[in-house]
């Protein structure tokens, strides 16, 4: 006797397609924020807005864009190889994790107005961490 547990159905295409799209999304949005982080003076990241930056450390900046750098090549690189896919999945945890944090610190500033976009790279993480582990994963090379 089956049991509907045991009748799975695969993803279908569109499901391994649309997640694509939300793992390129969310890379390139936590790519320009790792970019601007690693690579831009503070005074032009708080001139384009970032003003929490002129009161923390650089090194503090910098990690934090070291961290979305490793999010970013988790979220592609294991996926697109087939080599540790699940690597792809623990990278949106990770990236997950990083915006909650950012979540709390913006609302701890007052700064309710970026929440919006701190929502967003929320909905994506999750998107990506339920279909990849759940509804789409990606099967390791054989």
């Amino acid at each position: 006797m089956t049991t509907v547990d045991e009748i799975a159905t695969p993803p279908s295409k569109g499901w391994h397609i649309g997640l694509w799209v939300a793992q390129i999304a969310l890379a390139a949005l936590y790519g320009m924020a790792a970019y601007m982080k690693l690579l831009m003076s503070p005074a032009d990241l708080v001139a384009m807005g970032l003003l929490w930056v002129e009161n923390a450390p650089l090194l503090f900046v910098r990690a934090i864009g070291f961290a979305e750098l490793l999010g970013v090549i988790g979220l592609i690189l294991p996926a697109a190889t087939r080599i540790r896919p699940d690597l792809t999945v623990m990278a949106a945890w990770g990236l997950l994790v990083v915006q909650i944090l950012a979540i709390g610190f913006h609302m701890i500033r007052g700064e309710f107005s970026v929440l919006g976009f701190n929502a967003i790279y929320l909905a994506l993480c999750v998107l990506v961490i339920w279909g990849r582990s759940k509804k789409a994963p990606i099967a390791p090379r054989s």
